[in-house]
């Protein structure tokens, strides 16, 4: 078992030693495998998220009726009774617009404190609840049409633009991300084979020695795997921090058509462990593929 430890380490270290000697090929490896990763991570967030808004806008039964800025008391009294006679309306809730700074500060945090008071940007709202989703769009058109609405919104169209865009970055986002990914290994792939030519008289005494085949391939191994994860290091932070600011420019316009990106908290995780698992695959194939084409063990 030490013998089997010793020699891991072994390996490991002689892998970090390649890595540094191969310089540029390295880097270029590295490079190519953080071009990918990063396509294929807003490539997954983008899709990931377009299900959701999909899936929010399938079972939605709400419509929002934004109102006029400096609508009186009595108006609002007299707009929510004409929201509830519509047909196919439950019930009708109102939200005033301090309630609605106070679900945006929840959602975003201290961001927007200094939007309190006259400062507001946001309207006062009705909720409109429908008895049956199919009703929801019928709802939107009527409402939107009444006195002292400034607009009324399901989420709809909202959600349509950003499934329309899922499905572009899905078409080509794809193909760009698996040429990427073929350029990544084949660039891993030449860099062990530098690798392995540099060894070449070291690997010759090693098989006269009667090392196994497992012994010498290790470290090439290992090196592949290094390139990738070093190469996921920079997309793991571009998708944890822009993520973030996404959602944060994102939330406010969404949350007024009753709709919700994935929270940081849901996503983030997914995608990095995502990234640095594709990373040591990627690093690993290339790896493969250069000792089965160069290494004749």
């Amino acid at each position: 078992m030490s013998l089997m430890i010793r020699n891991f380490f072994r390996h490991l270290l002689e892998s970090i030693k390649s890595v540094k000697r191969n310089g540029w090929m390295t880097l270029a490896s590295v490079s190519a495998v953080t071009i990918t990763l990063t396509m294929a991570g807003i490539f997954l967030a983008v899709i990931m998220n377009a299900t959701k808004l999909a899936q929010d806008v399938e079972g939605n039964v709400e419509v929002t009726v934004f109102v006029d800025i400096g609508t009186k008391d009595k108006e609002l009294k007299e707009l929510k009774t004409e929201l509830q006679d519509i047909n196919h309306v439950d019930k009708v809730t109102f939200s005033s617009k301090e309630a609605q700074l106070k679900k945006l500060q929840k959602q975003m945090g201290d961001a927007w404190d200094l939007f309190e008071g006259d400062s507001n940007p946001l309207y006062d709202v009705y909720v409109v609840k429908a008895t049956d989703s199919q009703y929801i769009r019928p709802i939107t058109r009527e409402a939107s049409q009444l006195h002292n609405v400034f607009r009324a919104n399901y989420g709809g169209n909202s959600a349509d633009r950003i499934i329309q865009m899922a499905k572009v970055v899905r078409t080509w986002g794809l193909a760009a991300a698996a040429l990427l990914v073929f350029v990544a290994i084949f660039l891993i792939s030449n860099t062990i084979r530098i690798t392995i030519l540099s060894r070449k008289t070291e690997i010759q005494i090693m098989r006269l020695v009667g090392a196994k085949n497992g012994y010498i391939r290790w470290p090439f191994f290992l090196e592949g795997g290094w390139i990738g994860l070093i190469g996921s290091i920079v997309p793991i932070l571009i998708l944890t921090y822009g993520y973030s600011q996404v959602y944060g420019l994102a939330a406010p316009y969404l949350l007024q058509s009753n709709l919700a990106l994935l929270r940081p908290s849901q996503i983030v995780w997914i995608l990095d462990i995502i990234m640095a698992v594709g990373g040591y695959l990627i690093g690993s194939i290339g790896s493969v593929i250069s000792m089965r084409r160069f290494l004749k063990v």
